[in-house]
């Protein structure tokens, strides 16, 4: 094992989810943040917009981290990365959104070993080459951010919480997006965030502009007792971030979006939730709302979380993919 990886991380920090001033901070805190906290890390840090050369690594660097790997969030054009003999580790984006920036050129381009990020193993392999090497690494939360929060007792009881995008309701848009917009809209990706969103009892807040009505995101999950976390094809942030806030957090978890891989168990760190099941989840809370298994779920669900998924954590899984590298 070596003491220290010397790793440069190449990226166009204008970015908007690098740059530190996006309403959605996750991706700047693991890699502007929590990268450089590592102890294992010898971090060096390469800015650049749309040209890189490369070749001025050579010999100074074990780990090259690409913070993307389609040229959204690194340079276009960057030379001299086959002549390194350096591992490459990329980040990968929304894999569904992968087929039209042409990954297996991009995989060429940059000269990929590695990917990684928040989605299963399975869900990557959906959309990219089976001989692609892929980690799924929980990244995204900063513990820090969810200390001193509103104590569950004094948290909203009579109402449960669904924060973010869902569907649009109107016949007309459903069926504009099923003709115009297939395997895109909101209905699509968020079907029982949105349904959840039909019940009397159930709060909404998104977002006005950019921003979320309260910046604080985590403070404003802290009002409620209960959440939702739900999206049909792959667990997202939100997952993690809501029980990290202390709630009970009724999640989604099933065969389609194989949510298992989080780690979290259904009645002991949250609720799991459904199509068929979701309204009877939510009754049998709202029925006695200050039972206390309800705070002991969710202390459970907050402790696994910051302990077990936190940003320092996804880095050390990271360490690992370079570890297996440099062999």
């Amino acid at each position: 094992m070596r003491e220290k990886i010397r790793v440069a991380h190449i990226a166009d920090e204008s970015n908007v989810f690098l740059n530190g001033n996006h309403f959605d901070n996750t991706t700047y805190d693991f890699h502007m943040k929590a990268l450089k906290r590592n102890p294992r890390l010898e971090l060096k840090y390469f800015d650049a917009q749309k040209y890189f050369d490369a070749s001025k690594l050579k010999g100074k660097f074990d780990v090259i981290i690409l913070a993307d790997n389609l040229g959204l969030a690194i340079p276009k054009k960057i030379v001299g990365l086959k002549k390194l003999a350096i591992p490459i580790i990329a980040r990968c984006g929304d894999f569904h959104n992968a087929k039209k920036y042409h990954p297996v050129e991009c995989h060429e381009k940059y000269n990929i070993d590695y990917y990684f990020n928040f989605m299963s193993e399975k869900y990557f392999h959906k959309y990219y080459p089976k001989n692609f090497k892929y980690k799924s690494i929980i990244l995204g939360l900063e513990p820090s951010l969810y200390k001193d929060l509103i104590s569950f007792k004094k948290r909203i009881k009579n109402r449960i919480l669904n924060s973010g995008a869902i569907g649009k309701k109107s016949i007309i848009s459903k069926v504009a997006n099923k003709i115009l917009n297939p395997k895109r809209s909101g209905w699509y990706f968020y079907k029982l965030r949105t349904l959840c969103n039909e019940l009397s009892y159930v709060d909404h807040f998104g977002m006005i502009g950019k921003k979320y009505i309260n910046d604080n995101y985590p403070k404003s999950l802290s009002r409620y007792k209960g959440t939702i976390a739900a999206t049909t094809f792959y667990p997202t942030i939100k997952y993690w971030e809501t029980s990290a806030a202390g709630c009970l957090t009724f999640m989604e978890i099933t065969e389609k979006n194989n949510g298992k891989y989080l780690g979290y168990k259904d009645n002991e760190t949250a609720i799991f939730i459904n199509e068929k099941n979701y309204k009877e989840k939510f009754e049998i809370f709202l029925a006695d709302p200050e039972n206390p298994k309800w705070e002991e779920i969710a202390n459970a669900g907050k402790n696994f979380t910051v302990s077990e998924l936190s940003n320092d954590k996804a880095v050390e899984s990271l360490i690992e993919i370079m570890e297996e590298l440099l062999k």
